[in-house]
């Protein structure tokens, strides 16, 4: 637990200046995906929670994220033509455009639209992964492909933008652009790619750059994270070759670890247990702890998972889900579905159970987003279903449980899943699949 001064310092330090029931970019204010609101219902109403909007959207994994009274979101309109398909054959390119909505919240109507042309040459081709980030009067959004764009919220009107392909002569990785940028102070820290350039810094008003740092084949899709160690900020870098500590104000690099990640999957937001222990998880990799250092030398490896087979795992091989810390343990869905519970210091699975993503038998890349509310969860699982439940050392405790959107995305096994982060504020919950964005009151 965070001392209440530490709390005041963190939440004085914070660069947005979104209100307490805003959630203006992924994992919300704080970034750390605690929803803070009040006046939240226990239970859902018999009928199920209340829709109160509808608004058709194209496809895409990016969340929305929610400022004031507005919703903004990222999605994409594949060109299905005879030329479309003829360029895709001779080039690999699957041709259409990207676009940034920006709706009401109260009504969902759209206030306007910016999308510009973007071909796609990466897997899971569905759209855009990384959610808006509303700062101010500026929303920045990171499409698939590497296009970063700072637009005006009130009317979409572009301020500056980076071809990150064309900036840093780079090529786009398997799965895309994906790491959420981060905002500290006057800089927006991004993963970009290429030696010496894996992350980089942009002032956030003007676009130019001040730092790049790192070197790796591919940046992963590891958001950057900072973390308080020591008395200062520590800026995490984990890319599929090594997790790294930097200056977040001059990319200085304090320290790295090296951590051969298959296949690139780093993806899972890094996290300190408690003032001196940092975690990460992946899915073929499963987990590492370090215990930092009060100085700038290499942290120690209090454990790292040892090469397990696909489905003979130890520790927490989670995928897209970053897991919640409460009281000691880890609570995330596994490399097969398999919702865990983990002492954080020790490694140790204290218990697992399939009912959070309701699955009958493990599923290859299950996966369910909580996201702490008070003493209870809200989890959004890839078969859209909205959950609210208790995690703790004991076991699963499920609240009520409401089927609230349709999964109809794919997966490479052809799986129906929805694998978008919801938005958590103005008592609702904002959640889009491949077809809509709706929202749904949790008022109490």
């Amino acid at each position: 637990m965070k001392s209440p001064t530490l709390a005041s310092a963190i939440l004085t330090a914070l660069p947005f200046t979104a209100l307490a029931d805003d959630w203006p970019q992924w994992h919300g204010p704080q970034r750390d995906g605690v929803w803070r609101e009040s006046g939240i219902l226990e239970k859902f109403p018999q009928s199920g929670p209340k829709i109160l909007w509808r608004t058709p959207v194209n496809r895409g994994y990016a969340g929305p994220s929610v400022v004031a009274d507005r919703v903004y979101l990222m999605d994409r309109k594949t060109l299905d033509t005879r030329e479309g398909r003829a360029k895709a054959a001779r080039t690999g390119n699957t041709p259409g455009n990207e676009r940034l909505l920006c709706l009401d919240a109260t009504t969902g109507k759209i206030l306007w639209e910016k999308s510009y042309d973007c071909p796609y040459t990466m897997a899971y081709s569905a759209g855009p992964r990384v959610t808006p980030i509303v700062d101010e009067d500026r929303v920045y959004t990171f499409g698939g492909e590497g296009n970063l764009i700072c637009r005006a919220t009130k009317d979409g009107a572009e301020k500056w933008s980076h071809d990150f392909k064309d900036f840093f002569a780079v090529t786009t990785q398997t799965w895309g652009f994906a790491a959420a940028p981060l905002i500290h102070g006057d800089l927006i820290i991004c993963l970009a790619s290429g030696e010496g350039s894996t992350a980089v810094a942009f002032n956030k008003l003007t676009g130019k750059e001040v730092w790049r740092s790192v070197s790796a084949k591919h940046p992963g899709y590891c958001p950057p994270r900072i973390v308080q160690h020591a008395g200062r900020d520590l800026l995490i870098i984990w890319h599929p070759e090594s997790a790294n500590a930097l200056d977040p104000l001059t990319g200085k690099i304090y320290w790295a670890i090296p951590w051969k990640i298959r296949a690139g999957l780093t993806i899972a937001s890094p996290q300190m247990i408690d003032a001196h222990h940092l975690f990460l998880t992946g899915f073929y990799n499963g987990s590492m702890l370090l215990k930092l250092k009060e100085d700038e030398s290499t942290p120690e490896i209090v454990y790292r998972t040892k090469h397990a087979s696909e489905k003979r795992t130890t520790h927490l091989h989670g995928i897209m889900n970053t897991p919640v810390l409460r009281d000691g343990h880890l609570f995330a869905a596994c490399s097969y579905g398999q919702f865990r519970c983990m002492e954080a210091l020790t490694g140790k699975r204290v218990w697992e159970s399939l009912k959070p993503i309701a699955l009958e038998e493990p599923a290859r890349w299950g996966t369910v987003f909580v996201t702490p509310h008070e003493d209870r969860n809200f989890l959004f699982t890839e078969q859209g279903d909205l959950v609210i439940a208790k995690l703790s050392s004991r076991g699963y405790e499920e609240i009520d449980r409401a089927h609230v959107i349709e999964p109809n995305g794919l997966d490479l096994r052809q799986r129906d899943i929805v694998w978008s982060h919801p938005a958590y504020a103005r008592k609702c919950a904002f959640i889009r699949n491949d077809t809509e964005v709706l929202c749904v009151s949790l008022a109490k």
